[in-house]
């Protein structure tokens, strides 16, 4: 179990003492930057961000508190970060039991802290982890032990829910700056527009399509799957960097093997070694199906965001699918 995992279990007074000197050292060449005259949005993955900054547009300055190129279940925050989510007038995270440590946090502000917080999965039906217990020539498949309770955060990965989501955000935005709640309207109105759109999309591929199950490293796609018909079988459950038994390998291996599967999906973030000997010991190709928590730096620099990504994604999946 990674240190990522324990934070949850911190004393909330851990947190306030970092929250204390974070302030105290706000003014500091370290501290996050604060922009004056704008709504200060932190987020704590990289899809919150996004949706933030599309909807704020010139009215909003949004600090994506996880750094491209790191893998957000694992993460904690560190005194800057703390400072930054203390500061800003708005903290979007995604519950679910991604953040481990936003309770504590959340529970160490000071009564006249300014910031308010935004569980954006709120009022979402949040999956548990779908597991197969041993039966003939099934096996588990993978393991709960999420942040909570074997919960499946990746709810931006159905563009239906996505759009859910993003009205919250806009919402929360409207309630924290209402000054400026025409343009966050028709701003909303555009993303919501290239929601559906991404949606039309995803379904008009995939429905088609002759095969409906996909292997992948990480059980992040249960809503994608679940939105657009298709059956996810993840070498590592919910927790990306796991490790499964050797009777899990088996069971994937024996179902790319009987189901004719041609992909072995890894992702950018975490390391592709498992994917990569399952794939040459079942003589089948991979490639990337990003869960899109955040982006490499190199997407980052290209400016690429949740769409090109959730395209990229479907591309994949359709010449997986054939």
């Amino acid at each position: 179990m990674k240190a990522g995992w324990f934070h949850r279990k911190r004393a909330a007074a851990v947190f306030l003492s970092l929250l204390i000197l974070s302030i105290a050292s706000g003014c500091g060449t370290s501290a996050p930057r604060i922009v004056k005259d704008k709504l200060n949005i932190s987020a704590t993955i990289y899809p919150l961000a996004d949706f933030a900054a599309k909807i704020g547009g010139d009215h909003v300055h949004v600090i994506s508190i996880v750094p491209a190129g790191v893998e957000p279940h694992d993460w904690s925050p560190s005194l800057r970060d703390i400072s930054a989510m203390s500061r800003s007038q708005l903290l979007l995270y995604q519950g679910g039991g991604l953040e481990a440590w936003v309770d504590d946090f959340l529970r160490s502000l000071p009564s006249d802290a300014a910031v308010k917080s935004l569980e954006v999965s709120s009022g979402i039906a949040v999956r548990h982890a779908e597991v197969e217990e041993e039966s003939g020539q099934g096996a588990l498949m993978g393991r709960l032990g999420h942040a909570e309770e074997g919960l499946d955060p990746h709810t931006w990965l159905s563009p239906v829910l996505a759009k859910r989501m993003a009205t919250k955000i806009k919402d929360a935005m409207i309630a924290a700056d209402p000054a400026n709640k025409a343009d966050y309207e028709a701003n909303y109105a555009a993303l919501a527009a290239r929601l559906d759109g991404l949606d039309r999309r995803y379904r008009e591929t995939l429905e088609p399509l002759p095969k409906k199950d996909i292997v992948v490293q990480h059980a992040a796609f249960g809503y994608l799957c679940r939105e657009y018909g298709l059956t996810q079988k993840a070498i590592m459950g919910l927790t990306p960097d796991a490790e499964p038994t050797a009777r899990q390998m088996r069971a994937i291996k024996d179902f790319v093997e009987e189901n004719r599967v041609q992909v072995i999906f890894f992702e950018e973030l975490v390391s592709d070694k498992l994917a990569k000997t399952l794939a040459r010991e079942t003589g089948v190709k991979t490639d990337v199906l990003s869960p899109i928590e955040g982006r490499t730096p190199e997407q980052e620099k290209a400016g690429e965001d949740y769409f090109s990504l959730m395209e990229r994604n479907l591309d994949h999946l359709a010449q997986a699918l054939k």
